[in-house]
């Protein structure tokens, strides 16, 4: 039999014909031998493992060059997006993507796919845009109890929740509510890859910001739900008092007073009041979770 130990290992093996063996250790019944990389290959009757220090890339006035360790064959090439072993695939093109230099996508054989047929739904990102107090934050709850009920996994991202984390260093500054929008649009992307019904509950007054995270993803995978509820009645809600902040200045740049919210033209889903009357939370989400099902994101 055999065992490792660390970056020294040991290997260990019945007594017999090998010179230099510690034979105090016969009592054991086994012997006691250092063994490199290759010799223990050998012991154990397999070719030597192609460790992935065995190929570099260096980088020399912008060009990627190999460096190979001594000991390993030059002509084997380590690939950088085959998860399932070394295949000898060549190594991909070097990239350079926004302020990102030399970088490789490096892809696993388990897929969305892979994990859409585990959890038995479609990643997906389900975008709820509307006014301060439309009642965004109050169907994104709703609808992941309403979809957990459903044994469906989701997370919710909220604008106010994401400031707590991942985006506190932005302010509500132009750039920074754009850079805040990204980021979250980026995050909800690897959810959905990930197989997670993502449902992003945030303002996102612009068009093209909305538009821009939905490009993100493939075709149908962003579904834009549209809280489409009167300022007059957002202001009369005013569940956090921001309303009548803006309207004494104390607030500037808040959408809907000085700063404006471009309704989407073609939303997915656009939930409007009822004849002046509030649907309950439940009865909103049953609506998303019915748009869901029938176009088969609730199974894989």
């Amino acid at each position: 039999m055999t065992s490792a130990i660390g970056n020294g290992s040991l290997f260990y093996r019945t007594p017999s014909k090998f010179d230099g063996a510690d034979t105090s250790s016969e009592k054991l019944g086994v012997l006691k031998l250092r063994a490199c990389n290759f010799c223990k290959a050998a012991l154990l009757g397999l070719p030597p493992l192609r460790a992935m220090e065995a190929s570099r890339t260096s980088h020399i006035n912008g060009k990627a060059e190999n460096v190979h360790q001594p000991g390993y064959n030059s002509n084997d090439r380590v690939p950088a997006n085959d998860c399932p072993g070394f295949s000898g695939k060549s190594i991909p093109g070097i990239s350079t993507n926004g302020n990102s230099m030399n970088i490789v996508w490096h892809k696993c054989s388990v897929e969305k796919s892979d994990r859409e047929e585990l959890l038995q739904q479609r990643g997906c990102v389900i975008w709820i845009t509307g006014l301060s107090g439309s009642g965004k934050s109050t169907l994104a709850c709703a609808l992941s109890r309403g979809l957990h009920a459903r044994g469906k996994l989701t997370y919710i991202l909220d604008g106010d929740n994401v400031r707590h984390g991942l985006n506190c260093d932005l302010s509500f500054g132009a750039e920074d509510r754009a850079e805040n929008i990204r980021r979250i649009g980026e995050v909800a992307k690897l959810l959905a890859d990930a197989g997670v019904i993502c449902i992003a509950s945030l303002i996102s007054p612009y068009r093209k910001e909305r538009d821009a995270c939905r490009a993100l993803l493939p075709e149908g995978d962003f579904i834009e739900v549209f809280m489409d509820v009167p300022l007059r009645v957002c202001e009369a809600r005013d569940p956090k008092g921001l309303y009548k902040l803006a309207r004494a200045g104390k607030i500037k740049g808040f959408t809907g007073i000085d700063d404006p919210y471009e309704p989407p033209l073609k939303s997915e889903i656009v939930l409007r009041q009822n004849q002046g009357l509030c649907d309950s939370p439940n009865d909103l989400a049953d609506v998303v979770i019915s748009y869901l099902d029938k176009n088969g994101y609730l199974k894989a």
